[in-house]
């Protein structure tokens, strides 16, 4: 299936009210805020939005009010994975009945694909359950501790999975990803944020990550530069992000990028168990570093 989705798409985070339930209300200034920074599209559910924390019926509940508040003025790829398969196909067959234009899957965490056949089975048979989507693989080992080559998994999927489009790459195998693109039958959506001028030098078109959410304008900027051939803005650029996801990572990571989400005006609540909830101090400490690097100098406008 040939499809190509291009720009900044954001991994948005699922809002929690502070007893942890859903706070679907939320959503619709997410969408918002992502249009106002020109991010083109969302990644739902996936590492960012927790959707391994969430139950299926929750899931889908947030799969169905971004939908509704994209209105088709965001691509909407919604994350599918799940050690079930037949909850995984649940979640594709209702990504595709609610309008979504792609679905994608990380491999199973706890009994892991040994193989690129076992990995390809098991997509294969999500992938059956919205065959009108493209599906993409999702591969992210420093999660799913499954790090298969991704080009062996995709041009083994050919014929074998018809909605086949490419993959999430989320990995720093730059030269199992620069294959993948260089096939020229994928589309490869970049995951790592953190490096995402390496990925356009080896002909990136779209990116899907977290920090596009919290600093969508500076990484318009990379991306503008680079193709402007003006390489040194684009790795100062590069090297600013590197410095924010840096400081947000020692303090915690996703906890600590949901709390910089309340410091840029939109607050999508706490995480779930069993991550922790950065303290007020902590809080202060993190902005103040933030603060001293110029991170709200380019952050995203909510």
């Amino acid at each position: 299936m040939t499809h190509h989705l291009t720009g900044l798409i954001a991994a948005p985070f699922t809002a929690l009210r502070p007893d942890g339930s859903l706070n679907l209300d939320l959503i619709e200034q997410q969408a918002e805020s992502l249009l106002k920074n020109q991010v083109t599209g969302a990644f739902v559910c996936g590492t960012t939005g927790e959707g391994v924390s969430l139950s299926t019926e929750e899931r889908m509940q947030v799969a169905e009010r971004w939908a509704q508040a994209s209105r088709g003025r965001l691509t909407l790829i919604i994350h599918a994975g799940h050690n079930s398969l037949p909850d995984a196909r649940a979640l594709a067959a209702h990504a595709q009945r609610i309008g979504a234009q792609a679905v994608a899957i990380t491999a199973p965490t706890f009994f892991k694909p040994a193989a690129v056949e076992d990995l390809l089975a098991f997509s294969a048979a999500v992938a059956a359950a919205a065959p009108a989507l493209p599906f993409y693989y999702y591969q992210i080992p420093s999660f799913t501790g499954v790090a298969l080559p991704v080009y062996d998994f995709l041009a083994a999927g050919v014929g074998r999975i018809p909605n086949l489009a490419g993959a999430k790459f989320t990995y720093e195998n730059l030269m199992d990803y620069g294959r993948c693109l260089r096939d020229g039958r994928f589309d490869m959506l970049f995951g790592r944020d953190e490096m995402l001028l390496a990925a356009l030098a080896l002909g990136c078109r779209g990116a899907v990550g977290t920090t596009y959410n919290l600093a969508a304008p500076l990484y318009h900027r990379i991306w503008k530069a680079f193709e402007a051939g003006d390489l040194a803005s684009a790795q100062a650029d590069q090297a600013r992000a590197m410095e924010f996801i840096a400081t947000f990572a020692r303090h915690g990571g996703l906890p600590a990028a949901k709390a910089m989400m309340k410091m840029i005006g939109l607050d999508c609540g706490p995480v779930r168990l069993p991550q922790r909830n950065l303290t007020a101090r902590q809080c202060d400490q993190l902005q103040a570093e933030l603060e001293q690097i110029g991170f709200f100098e380019y952050c995203s406008k909510v």
